[in-house]
């Protein structure tokens, strides 16, 4: 008889013997290029399915005005992953560009160019990284309520390191330009 391993217990590298620590992840999805639904499911359904990474939650999604964009880009759909995992930060960080490449993103030189696909690393655990690449806490998080309003959604009493509560940097930012849309629905399979 086979047994399920609990996520929620720290395991040892049978290779290393190296212990790793679960640690908590909110990563931001949004796509406001093709189909915008699918590209969103699919990357919940790709996060799911990476081994040694646990999805615990998923947000209702929210239709989002382009900040920053060119005059001409869509609306965004957004949603947030709530999960547990053992990766390394780093090791996260590849699987989120790999899962952005896997719906055909396109890097621009212009910023918040529209896009199919962009995953964003918001937390892992208390993890802080100042490198190219990887930045932890993510820096513009604190300013993003298509960010905050969703997790807040999923977790109610969610901090952001070095920022503070979630309720309270959303209480100081506009939130006009986000619409909760329940009339999609992202499934966890």
């Amino acid at each position: 008889m086979s047994e399920t391993p609990n996520p929620h217990i720290i395991d040892a590298d049978t290779l290393t013997g190296e212990m790793r620590p679960i640690r908590r992840v909110v990563l931001a999805l949004g796509s406001n290029l093709g189909d915008r639904m699918a590209a969103l499911q699919g990357a919940v359904n790709t996060i799911a399915d990476t081994p040694d990474v646990w999805v615990t939650a998923v947000s209702p999604v929210y239709e989002t005005e382009p900040v920053d964009s060119p005059q001409e880009a869509d609306n965004f759909l957004n949603a947030v992953v709530l999960a547990d995992t053992t990766l390394a930060a780093h090791r996260l960080m590849d699987r989120a560009l790999a899962v952005e490449d896997a719906y055909d993103r396109e890097h621009s030189e212009v910023p918040n160019a529209p896009r199919t696909l962009d995953v964003d690393l918001i937390v892992v655990g208390d993890r802080r990284s100042d490198e190219d690449g990887l930045r932890l806490p993510h820096p513009r998080a604190k300013q993003r309520p298509f960010v905050l309003q969703p997790w807040l959604d999923v977790e109610p009493d969610a901090v952001l390191p070095d920022a503070g509560p979630v309720s309270d940097l959303l209480a100081d930012l506009d939130t006009s330009g986000i619409k909760r849309r329940d009339d999609l629905t992202l499934e966890l399979q």
